[in-house]
């Protein structure tokens, strides 16, 4: 079988004679002979279609999945169960390689699911305006940061320690070159220390970013928090959140929160082996200027039909780079279509039935584990569907044992928190049954 490149010999001919030059080479002349690479890569020949298949295979039977794992791993990324529609939709042709339509009003199909999309998300955090997406959660946090550093005209940014580890390094790398300060608050016994966030509030503070339930899997008190941060003239409230807790907690809106922000992967994605996910931010309508990438609004066209358009883009390739909301801003496409299909399909009722039964299976299993005593809870405070425990052995050597019965879980918090040595956290979601989260405490009693 031939390799798959589309230009012949003949081909490559014709185009550089027809623009005068002699070899593809003379396309690079620009570049100093003495920094080209001179010789063939070091690459093995070409396969065909069917060795590269098998060599796929191959490769992907050396990873085991949830498929053949029973999962109990979160921290960020959640094994829920995903209702076969979406698959089914987003693996439409005219869905499958969508992306960002530049040519917008003419992909009014794309439009359509992008405004849905956002109707949703404004409705599920109780704010007023989302716009297409973004990369994932960390930079949903990131972006909700610099947002607030420019509509307030400051430079620092205070956020909680029980946000996701990963989260706050994306918005320190970031804010780095942005010249933007990061102020970590520490936790207390699993969430903000309160304390400490009023003594480090200031004139300077653009903004206050607590996430809830937060890495611990523990309910913040956003009430609390939202009236530390509005105690400061003009800083702005940011909660990042699980999407699938909004099913039966209060929402962000309601509690005052100016930016919201979370990660959409539990919202019908997969875990694919990290990514590519979705992130997800909503605002009121009085930052909506500031929001980066787009909005999608909905109009009527000259025959008076219901029709689609972009009503605010504020990314460098439609305006002035300088004026720009954001350059990293991007429509995850196919992930905001996963993303509607899913809480379209689930309702309101579908989605509070999948955050009452990861809550009550959650904590089902914080019992069974703990009863004996053997495991101890790290926090005596309200949790979601993730949990900490400690004991007398290592999180690595607590991971193999499970892992020996082909169990997927505990994730090591001492990595992020050396204050918590063997401290381990658990995730349950809707998919967990009750056999499987009997042998998950029954193996965990007999790992020494």
């Amino acid at each position: 079988m031939y390799p798959y490149i589309p230009n012949t010999k003949d081909d490559e001919k014709r185009m550089l004679e027809y623009i005068g030059l002699d070899s593809a080479e003379d396309l690079f002349s620009d570049i100093p002979d003495n920094v080209k690479f001179k010789r063939e890569l070091n690459l093995k020949p070409s396969m065909s279609e069917l060795e590269v298949s098998r060599k796929m295979l191959e490769l992907s039977q050396k990873n085991s999945s949830t498929n053949e794992l029973t999962c109990f791993l979160g921290a960020g990324a959640y094994d829920h169960y995903i209702p076969s529609i979406v698959g089914h939709i987003t693996s439409r042709s005219e869905f499958y390689t969508s992306y960002t339509p530049y040519q917008a009003e003419i992909s009014q199909g794309t439009l359509q699911y992008i405004f849905e999309y956002q109707t949703l998300i404004a409705n599920l955090t109780g704010m007023d305006v989302s716009n297409a997406s973004l990369y994932d959660g960390g930079t949903a946090v990131a972006e909700a940061a610099f947002m607030a550093s420019n509509i307030t005209r400051r430079n620092q940014i205070l956020i909680s320690k029980t946000v996701n580890p990963e989260s706050i390094e994306v918005l320190k790398t970031y804010a780095h070159l942005q010249g933007i300060e990061v102020i970590e608050i520490e936790e207390k016994n699993g969430v903000t220390n309160l304390d400490m966030l009023k003594d480090q509030l200031s004139d300077k503070t653009a903004a206050v970013i607590v996430q809830s339930p937060n890495f611990f899997g523990i309910i913040e008190d956003l009430e609390a928090v939202e009236k530390i941060a509005h105690s400061q003239k003009r800083t702005l409230f940011i909660t990042s959140v699980d999407p699938i807790s909004l099913g039966i907690l209060k929402s962000p809106g309601s509690l005052g929160a100016d930016v919201v922000v979370g990660e959409g992967q539990p919202l019908g994605i997969p875990l694919q082996f990290g990514g590519p996910y979705l992130g997800f931010i909503a605002v009121n309508k009085a930052h909506m200027r500031k929001l980066p990438g787009r909005i999608v609004g909905e109009t009527i066209d000259e025959d008076g039909n219901r029709a689609f358009v972009l009503t605010l883009q504020a990314r460098e390739q439609h305006i002035r780079r300088e004026k720009a909301t954001s350059n990293i801003c991007s429509n995850q496409g196919i992930n905001t279509l996963a993303a509607a299909v899913y809480l379209t399909t689930l309702g309101k009722k579908g989605l509070r039935e999948v955050a009452l039964q990861a809550t009550q299976k959650a904590h089902y299993a914080f019992n069974e584990i703990t009863k004996s005593g053997k495991y101890k809870p790290l926090f005596d405070k309200p949790f979601f569907k993730e949990f900490a425990v400690t004991s007398d052995m290592s999180a690595d050597n607590i991971s193999k044992g499970l892992l020996d019965e082909n169990i997927l879980g505990g994730y090591s918090l001492e990595k992020d928190y050396p204050q918590y040595k063997n401290g381990v956290l658990f995730a349950v979601t809707e998919k967990r049954t009750k056999e499987e989260i009997d042998k998950l405490s029954s193996v965990l009693e007999g790992i020494k």
